[in-house]
């Protein structure tokens, strides 16, 4: 048996997608719901002082190629996004909005499945739009719900304490006061859930 554990992620991340596809095989194999914590994370790379590899051309390059690499090793449906980057900032307050509608989960899996893997413009409020009505998610009323002053101060503030936490990227997680980053450490993260 292991603990569950907080991951910290962002849509825009690929390699949060490819963590979520990960964790949730995790969370099917080991029956427990690990928790998802939706940042902000242009924020929270201002906050720590860090440019994004998307803006920066030899990395972006790197993670482009990295990202398929991994996708492939782990037999993951993957493309890399051809209107990356997007704007994430009204589907990351989404998620605190669908949490409170309990659908959560389908939320988080559908949007990201639908940047990373399916290749969408989530920059389009119309293809938003199907996505929320798929969900069984009024359209209109999100739109309303994440431009409520609560819903943003409530992902500022997970965003601020991410960072006060030392969270600077994403994909992270944390457990056992540990925090760990990079798709790639999930091994270790769950070595570090097996102790008592």
């Amino acid at each position: 048996m292991i603990k569950s554990f907080d991951f910290f992620f962002d849509f825009i991340s690929p390699y949060s997608y490819l963590a979520h596809k990960k964790i949730r095989i995790i969370e099917k194999k080991h029956k427990i719901n690990i928790k998802y914590v939706p940042i902000f994370l242009a924020a929270l790379l201002n906050l720590a002082g860090i440019k994004a590899p998307a803006f920066v051309p030899a990395k972006a390059r790197f993670m482009i190629r990295d990202c398929k690499l991994f996708a492939e090793k782990l037999n993951i449906k993957f493309k890399f996004n051809s209107f990356f980057p997007i704007q994430s900032l009204n589907l990351m307050r989404g998620v605190l909005v669908a949490e409170k509608e309990d659908k959560k989960n389908s939320y988080i899996d559908k949007f990201f499945d639908a940047y990373w893997k399916d290749g969408l413009n989530l920059n389009d409020i119309e293809i938003i739009d199907e996505i929320l009505t798929e969900l069984n998610i009024s359209p209109q009323k999100f739109k309303i719900k994440i431009s409520e002053p609560k819903t943003k101060d409530e992902l500022k503030m997970i965003t601020d304490d991410a960072f006060k936490g030392g969270v600077f990227g994403a994909p992270s997680f944390i457990i056992n006061d540990k925090i760990f980053w990079g798709q790639d450490r999930l091994e270790f993260v769950l070595k570090e859930a097996e102790k008592k």
